[in-house]
C-alpha cells in the first residue's frame, strides 16, 4: 500500500453522468475534488446512449414520471436543477439540439459534445479525473475521514460521493461497488431489477408470433398500475419498443399486461360505420388500413379476418372489440441487465436527504445516480436525474 495522498476533499467514485456533474459542482466551490472511473474512458454511458447523440434530457421531466419506493425524494433535487439548467449548459457551449417526440431532446451531433463540455467544466475547476481505477477498500476513520484504497493508490478524503451506476449495459463495464458500500456503511437497499427492458415470452408464444417479428404498432400497453401510449414491438424473443420499455419498470414477475391494439376507438361505433359504408368489406382489409395485416390474424384468428363485415352480430362485435383492445398476455420475464437500460431500485432514498443525497447516518458519504432507487421514464428522464442529484451533492459535498 503506497501512503495516503492528501489534499482531496472530496472523492467522487465514478465518471458518469451523475459523477461528473457532481464533481465539477463541488469544484466550483473550491472544493479539491478527485474522480476515481474504473472504465478507460469517462461517460461510457453518455456517449453511447440515444443512438450516439445522447437523449440528454425531457422537457416534461416532473416527479410522476420517476418510480421509486419513497415518490417524494426525487423532488428536491429535480426543483433545484431542472432541465431549463443543463440546456442553459450546453447553450454555453453551443451545443445544439433538437426535440425528437415527446419532449425528447438529443444532440445534433454526436454524444461526444455531453462529455466534453463536462470534462471542460471540471478541468476549469481543477477537478482530477483517473481512468482505470479499480476501489478495493474504503473505509471511515472518523467523522468525515475515509480512507479510499484503489488500484492507483491510496487517499483520504472529507466526503465520498458514489456515482458507480447500476447494473444496466453491462458492456461498458458496471460494477456493484455501489450497493456493497451501501451494505458496508448500514444504508438500506431496495431490491434491484432490470428496468425499460424488452419482455421475453413463452416457447409456446414465440412459435405464436413467429412470423410476426419486426411488426410494430402503436397501441396502450398496461398493468393493474401504469399505462403507457407508445409504439409495440414484436422481436424474435418476444415483446420490444418504447411502450413495452416503460412499462417493464414496473411490470412485476408473472403478471399478465393488457394491450389496446386501438387507442382512442369506441370500437363498436367504428365497427358499426365500417358495416354501414362497406358491408361487403372482409374484416382484415378493413381493420388492415389501422393495424399491421400481419397483426390480423393473430389477433382474431383467420376466420375472423376473411368474414365480411355486414354478416356480424352485435354479440361478435362485442367479443372482437375486447380482443382488441383488451387483449392480455403473461410474459416469461424479461432479458435482463444485458439489453436493460436502466436498473429499478437501488440505495434506499429514505437513507439519504433529499436536499444533499447525503447519508442520514455516515456524514460526508453520498449516493447519487442509478445506484439510488430512483427510476425515471424512457426519453431522457434518467438522464435528468443524474444531473439533478450530482448537482444536489455538488452543493454539499
Amino acid at each position: 500500500m503506497t501512503q495516503a495522498e492528501t489534499g482531496t476533499n472530496v472523492i467522487v467514485l465514478g465518471a458518469g453522468a451523475a459523477g461528473l456533474m457532481c464533481a465539477l459542482e463541488a469544484g466550483r466551490r473550491g472544493r479539491r475534488v478527485r474522480v476515481l472511473e474504473l472504465n478507460d474512458k469517462p461517460g461510457k454511458k453518455i456517449l453511447i446512449s440515444g443512438g450516439g447523440r445522447c437523449n440528454f434530457t425531457n422537457l416534461n421531466v416532473r416527479p410522476e414520471c420517476y418510480l421509486s419506493a419513497n415518490p417524494h425524494f426525487c423532488k428536491s433535487a429535480l426543483s433545484r436543477y431542472t432541465a431549463a439548467d443543463f440546456i442553459a449548459l450546453l447553450q454555453k457551449h453551443g451545443v445544439a439540439f433538437h426535440e425528437k417526440k415527446l419532449g425528447q431532446l438529443f444532440c445534433d451531433g454526436s454524444a461526444r459534445q455531453i462529455v466534453d463540455l463536462l470534462l471542460a467544466e471540471c478541468q476549469k475547476v481543477g477537478v482530477r479525473i483517473q481512468l482505470g481505477e479499480r476501489v478495493q477498500l474504503i473505509r471511515s476513520e472518523g467523522v468525515r475521514h475515509f480512507v479510499v484504497q484503489s488500484s492507483g493508490g491510496t487517499f483520504t478524503a472529507q466526503s465520498v460521493v458514489v456515482a458507480t451506476g447500476g447494473l444496466s449495459v453491462p458492456t461498458i463495464g458496471i460494477s456493484a461497488l455501489g450497493y456493497d458500500l451501501a451494505r458496508q456503511f448500514g444504508v438500506g437497499l431496495q431490491p434491484t431489477r432490470a428496468g425499460l427492458v424488452p419482455f421475453t415470452l413463452t416457447p409456446t408464444d414465440l412459435q405464436r408470433f413467429a412470423l410476426l417479428s419486426g411488426v410494430s404498432a402503436a397501441c396502450e400497453v398496461s398493468t393493474a398500475r401504469q399505462m403507457f401510449a407508445e409504439n409495440l414491438l414484436l422481436t424474435h424473443r418476444g415483446l420490444s419498443g418504447p411502450a413495452i420499455l416503460q412499462l417493464s419498470s414496473y411490470w412485476q414477475a408473472g403478471e399478465a399486461i393488457s394491450v389496446n391494439w386501438l387507442p382512442g376507438t369506441e370500437f363498436e361505433e367504428f365497427f358499426a360505420m365500417a358495416q354501414r359504408t362497406r358491408p361487403e368489406q372482409e374484416f382484415k382489409t378493413w381493420v388492415g388500413e389501422t393495424l399491421p395485416k400481419r397483426l390480423v390474424p393473430m389477433l382474431v384468428g383467420e376466420n375472423v379476418g376473411r368474414q365480411r363485415l355486414k354478416s356480424f352480430s352485435a354479440r361478435q362485435i362485442c367479443q372482437i372489440g375486447k380482443q382488441l383492445q383488451e387483449w392480455t398476455i403473461i410474459p416469461a420475464g424479461t432479458e435482463g441487465y444485458r439489453t436493460a437500460e436502466v436498473t429499478v431500485g437501488g440505495v434506499d432514498c429514505d437513507a439519504l436527504s433529499p436536499q444533499t443525497m447525503e447519508c442520514r447516518k455516515v456524514p460526508g458519504l453520498y449516493f447519487i445516480g442509478e445506484v439510488v432507487d430512483v427510476t425515471g421514464w424512457l426519453g431522457g428522464y434518467n438522464f435528468q436525474w443524474a444531473w439533478s442529484s450530482g448537482w444536489a451533492a455538488g452543493q454539499s459535498a
